[in-house]
C-alpha cells in the first residue's frame, strides 16, 4: 500500500481566491527544526503583485462603504476565528518558523490576537477636529485611510508582526496587499483565509507569497500602492527608500537593534541575569530588539558572567513540539552561518568565548546559546547585528561609560537600565537613545505603547495611536458663510 503523504502546496490570495502563481513556480518550504520539506508555496512576481494591487485598489471603495463601527465588528470576528483556530496556527507559526510550541503560545498568539482586538476598537475613533480659524467660516479636519499598503512581514515572528501592520491599516479603512517572509508565508496564508470568513470583502487583504528581490520590490515600485510598511534589516530598509522615492510612496521601517542592556552593581543581579539571557537568547536571538550588548560595572563583571553562564547551559534546546524545550533553532541554514560566521569573527576579534559558539550537531540549524566576554565597545560583534543567540558581556565603569558605550552604534531601537538608584535609572533612560528604555525588567512590549527607532532602526512608530499616523492622511475642509 502508498503510504506517501503528498507535501501540501499553497496558492496566492487575491481578491477572495486562491490564485496560482503566473509563472508557474513554486517555493520549498523548510521546518527549521529538521530541514524535513513541509509545504511547497506559491513564487509570486510582478505580474501577480500588479494583480493583487489592482484589487486592493477596488476594494477600497468597498471596504470604506462599510459603517466604521461595522469594520470594527468584522476585525473583533477574525480575532474570534484567531482564538477558535489558535491551536493550528500555533503549531503552524511553530513548524514553520522553528518555534517552541509553548514560546508561540505563550507571547505570539495572544499579541496577534490582542492586536487585532484593540484596533478594531479604533475603527469609529479616528477622528479629524473642528478648528476655528475664522469667524466667517467652519473650518475643520478629517482622517482618511491612505489608501492601499503594502506590508513587508519578517520571518522571526510572522504572525504578530504581521498582525502588527494588518490590524491597524484595517482598522483606518486602508486595503492591503501583503507579502510574508519567502521563509515563513504559512500562518498569515491562513490569517488571509480566516479573515474571508470574518466578512472581509475580497480584495481587502490580499497575500502574495514569493521572494523579496521579486514581490517586495514589485510592492515598493507599484504606483499603486500608497504605502509600504517594512520590518526587516537596514540593507533591505535603504533598498526600500530608495524604491519609494520614484513616487514619492509613504514608509514606515521598522529595521534592525544592537541594543544594550546596563548591569549597575547595585542592582539586582539574580532578576538582572534572568531577563538578560531571555532578552538574548529568546527566540533563538532573533528578535530587534535582543539584549545582546550587555553591559556590566567593572565590580561584579565576573559575577554576572558566572550567573549568565550558569542560565545559558540551563537552556533546553530541542524539538520544538516538546513542552521543556527553551530554544528552537534558527530559521534557516543561511541565518545559521551567518550567526556562526559572527561568532569566528568575535575570536578572531579577540573576545573570549566562555560558553557556546557552536552549531549542535544533528539535523536542523540549532546554534548553542553563547556568551562572549573580553569584549571590546568597537569589535564588530557588538557593533552588528548578529540576530542568534550570542551575548556579548561589555565591562564598564561608571554611568557616563556606560551611557557612551550604549549610544556607540548607528541603532536606537530598545534599551535597558538595571540599578536600585530611582534617581540613576532615570538620569540613564534619559540619557539612552533609543525608542524604549526598560527599566529593571527587560523586553515587553504592549499593543498600547509606540514601538519603534531612529537611525538604522528605521523611523515611524508602530503600535498605539501613533500606528494611526501610518495609515491615514489629514484632510482641510473649509466652508465659508455665506456673506
Amino acid at each position: 500500500m502508498n503510504t506517501t503523504i503528498e507535501t501540501p502546496r499553497h496558492n496566492l490570495l487575491i481578491d477572495g481566491k486562491y490564485v496560482a502563481p503566473a509563472n508557474g513556480n513554486y517555493s520549498t518550504i523548510l521546518n527549521p527544526s529538521n530541514e524535513e520539506t513541509i509545504a511547497l508555496v506559491a513564487a509570486g512576481s510582478a505580474s501577480d503583485v500588479d494583480l493583487a494591487v489592482r484589487s486592493a485598489r477596488a476594494a477600497l471603495k468597498v471596504w470604506n462603504g462599510i459603517r466604521a463601527a461595522d469594520r470594527g465588528l468584522i476585525l473583533n470576528r477574525l480575532a474570534d476565528l484567531l482564538v477558535k483556530h489558535q491551536d493550528e496556527l500555533v503549531a503552524m507559526e511553530s513548524l514553520n518558523a522553528g518555534k517552541p510550541l509553548s514560546s508561540v503560545m505563550r507571547q505570539d498568539m495572544p499579541a496577534a490576537i490582542d492586536t487585532l482586538r484593540y484596533y478594531a476598537g479604533w475603527t469609529d475613533k479616528i477622528i479629524g477636529q473642528v478648528i476655528p480659524a475664522r469667524t466667517d467660516a467652519l473650518t475643520y479636519t478629517i482622517r482618511e485611510p491612505v489608501g492601499v499598503v503594502g506590508a513587508i512581514v519578517p520571518w522571526n515572528f510572522p504572525l504578530m508582526i504581521g498582525m502588527w501592520k494588518i490590524a491597524p491599516a484595517l482598522a483606518c479603512g486602508c486595503t492591503m496587499v501583503v507579502k510574508p517572509a519567502e521563509l515563513t508565508p504559512l500562518t498569515l496564508l491562513r490569517v488571509g483565509e480566516l479573515a474571508l470568513e470574518a466578512g472581509l470583502p475580497p480584495g481587502v487583504l490580499n497575500i502574495v507569497t514569493g521572494k523579496g528581490s521579486v514581490v517586495g520590490d514589485a510592492l515598493v515600485a507599484h504606483p499603486g500602492v500608497d504605502k509600504v510598511t517594512f520590518t526587516g534589516s537596514p540593507k533591505i530598509g535603504r533598498g526600500i527608500m530608495q524604491g519609494a522615492a520614484s513616487n514619492f510612496k509613504r514608509i514606515t521601517l521598522e529595521l534592525g537593534g544592537k541594543s544594550a542592556n546596563i548591569i549597575f552593581a547595585d542592582a539586582n543581579l539574580e532578576n538582572a541575569v534572568r531577563a538578560a539571557a531571555s532578552g538574548v537568547f529568546f527566540n533563538a536571538g532573533q528578535v530587534c530588539s535582543s539584549g545582546s550588548r550587555i553591559l556590566v560595572q567593572s565590580s561584579v563583571y565576573d559575577e554576572v558572567v558566572e550567573r549568565l553562564v550558569e542560565r545559558a547551559k540551563a537552556i533546553r534546546i530541542g524539538d520544538t513540539a516538546s513542552k521543556d524545550t527553551i530554544m528552537g533553532p534558527l530559521v534557516s541554514a543561511t541565518q545559521m552561518n551567518t550567526v556562526l560566521e559572527y561568532i569566528d569573527i568575535g575570536k578572531k576579534e579577540g573576545a573570549t568565548v566562555v560558553y557556546g559558539g557552536n552549531r549542535v550537531a544533528g539535523n536542523g540549524f540549532y546554534v548553542e546559546p553563547t556568551v562572549f566576554t573580553n569584549v571590546k565597545h568597537e569589535m564588530r560583534i557588538s557593533q552588528e547585528e548578529i540576530f542568534g543567540p550570542v551575548a556579548s558581556v561589555i565591562r564598564f565603569e561608571d554611568e557616563a561609560d556606560a551611557i557612551r558605550i550604549a549610544n556607540g552604534t548607528a541603532f536606537s531601537l530598545a534599551a535597558g537600565v538595571w540599578s536600585a538608584d530611582i534617581g540613576r535609572v532615570h538620569r540613564v533612560a534619559n540619557e539612552l537613545r533609543a525608542g524604549t528604555v526598560w527599566i529593571n525588567t527587560y523586553g515587553f512590549t504592549d499593543v498600547r505603547l509606540p514601538w519603534g527607532g531612529t537611525g538604522e532602526s528605521g523611523f515611524g512608530r508602530e503600535h498605539g495611536e501613533a500606528a494611526l499616523e501610518n495609515f491615514t492622511e489629514p484632510k482641510t475642509i473649509w466652508l465659508s458663510f455665506p456673506q
